[in-house]
């Protein structure tokens, strides 16, 4: 059984979803591909009764103590979001699948399209979703700004997730992230990005104090989004309606930054 969470806290949860964790045997949740707001999952395990393992990207990539459970018992496997958003947790269904264990999703609010909606930004106009990873000795790819490279080549908009290391409580910030983008513009030299376009950033998509700007890039990359987690958006083509829900609902004041490049 694999249960959504929602984007914030316990209260998200579907009723279908709860009802689902109280009737397993084993329950556990991972935190590393997204995460509800600190002391979420032990309200969590309070509401339903049951108690909740939380499993590191190790265990959870392995898969065997998983599927091993699941193979005499009702396993409830809760993520942040929507279960299915990650490509690990689609491995783990299949592998259950294969092993001839009955899967069930309990869908749930999204990344994916709640960026979107906040902003006002047309979802079908979004082109590959990327991520940032934090730069280690050896690795900084430039990967995500080719996908922005080839999105915006076709007008479209470029959702970029923003990594997550939960083992050691560090989750990437809209500065840094942009800092890593005009890094990569650096060394590609495409003329994608500068000091002056257009981006849009989200912070704590789905809570009461979500908050949403959209604004030139040197503007936003000084501002403190408060606690994590924090979303960017590279806008493509915009429609007329895009450019009035950024005004109404972001704060981008189009006069002074109308996001040319």
């Amino acid at each position: 059984m694999f249960v959504g969470l929602g984007l914030h806290d316990d209260h998200d949860i579907s009723e279908r979803g709860l009802e689902e964790i109280k009737a397993a045997d084993v329950v556990f949740a991972e935190s590393y591909t997204s995460m509800l707001s600190p002391g979420s999952l032990d309200k969590l395990a309070a509401r339903s009764g049951k108690e909740i393992e939380l499993l590191d990207r190790a265990a959870v990539e392995d898969g065997s103590r998983i599927l091993s459970e699941s193979g005499s018992k009702k396993v409830a496997f809760l993520v942040a979001g929507d279960p299915m958003s990650a490509t690990t947790h689609v491995d783990l269904r299949l592998r259950a699948t294969k092993a001839g264990i009955e899967t069930v999703v309990v869908h749930n609010a999204s990344v994916f399209a709640a960026v979107p909606g906040l902003l006002g930004l047309q979802h079908y106009k979004f082109g590959r979703t990327t991520t940032l990873p934090f730069p280690q000795e050896g690795y900084s790819p430039t990967s995500p700004y080719d996908v922005i490279s080839e999105n915006l080549s076709r007008g479209l908009h470029t959702l970029v997730l923003l990594d997550i290391d939960a083992e050691n409580s560090r989750y990437m910030t809209v500065g840094e992230g942009l800092h890593l983008l005009l890094d990569m513009e650096r060394r590609q030299a495409k003329g994608l990005l500068s000091d002056g376009t257009l981006v849009c950033a989200v912070a704590r998509a789905g809570s009461p104090d979500c908050v949403l700007r959209a604004g030139a890039v040197k503007e936003l990359a000084t501002m403190d989004f408060g606690p994590p987690l924090h979303s960017i958006v590279v806008p493509g083509r915009l429609h007329f309606v895009e450019e009035d829900a950024l005004e109404a609902f972001a704060g981008w004041n189009r006069g002074k930054n109308p996001g040319l490049r």
